[in-house]
């Protein structure tokens, strides 16, 4: 068989990954984009202790871990998922910060590479104890800004069932207003249709990655809300706007 022939044959019968590939793509996609996500809180983190807050330097991260703590406490004390919210967070925070620090080691090589330099000891020990000191502040407000990430993963999780309830309703809404159209002959457009329909996943990816990233700290709440309203605006109109052929 040449090979345009086989070319076309693959053209014709695509191959399809079965559920348990999509399952595995799926779960490395949004680990890979949750490692990019830390990636960046880190960098912001560095970039305001060079630029918008040098005085504070490795402070600004233990406060802003602080006041996430804080917020989980006073405002989060009832939840669907679990029973007690304020203690799932800190523990997925604890279990975050053993699994990279403790279980890798990095925590006690810092422990060593902070000690004050040895004199009996070798030239690697004392350029590395020496460069290393140059870094601390940085390499303390990376764990540090590594535990907020875990706090706000673990309230994010617990602030899902937000966009159901809104979604829900937002249906049912919805989908009566598109029985009153079309019995009062309403002009049907599926041009909004499916432009709504393109908004509700992004709306809901856009609530990680602001809330993630947000260099200082703000009450989920204030991201979390406004998010769910506009997915449920979207799953309205997408509802309001069904046809039964697009």
């Amino acid at each position: 068989m040449s090979t345009a022939a086989r070319q076309a044959r693959d053209t014709r019968h695509p191959v399809q990954q079965g559920l348990l590939s999509r399952t595995l793509s799926a779960v490395s996609s949004i680990l890979f984009w949750l490692f990019v996500a830390l990636l960046f809180s880190i960098l912001a983190e560095w970039v305001g202790m060079w630029l918008w807050w040098p005085d504070e330097g490795v402070d600004h991260s233990r406060q802003m871990l602080e006041q996430e703590i804080r917020y989980v406490n006073q405002d989060f004390g009832r939840s669907l998922l679990v029973s007690e919210p304020a203690d799932y967070a800190r523990q997925f925070a604890d279990t975050s910060y053993r699994l990279l620090f403790e279980m890798t080691r990095v925590e006690i090589a810092i422990q060593w590479l902070s000690r004050p330099i040895d004199p009996r000891g070798s030239t690697l020990q004392a350029t590395l104890r020496q460069g290393y000191g140059v870094i601390e502040a940085h390499v303390v407000a990376a764990m540090t800004i590594t535990q907020v990430f875990a706090v706000r993963l673990a309230v994010l999780t617990l602030a899902m069932p937000v966009f159901v309830l809104f979604g829900l309703v937002a249906i049912v809404d919805g989908l009566v207003q598109r029985d009153l159209r079309r019995w009062t002959g309403g002009r049907e457009s599926s041009f909004v249709y499916h432009h709504a329909k393109r908004l509700i996943l992004p709306s809901i990816i856009l609530t990680w990655v602001v809330y993630l990233g947000m260099p200082v700290s703000v009450h989920p709440n204030y991201v979390v809300l406004p998010f769910a309203l506009l997915t449920a605006l979207a799953l309205a109109v997408t509802a309001s706007t069904f046809k039964k052929y697009l």
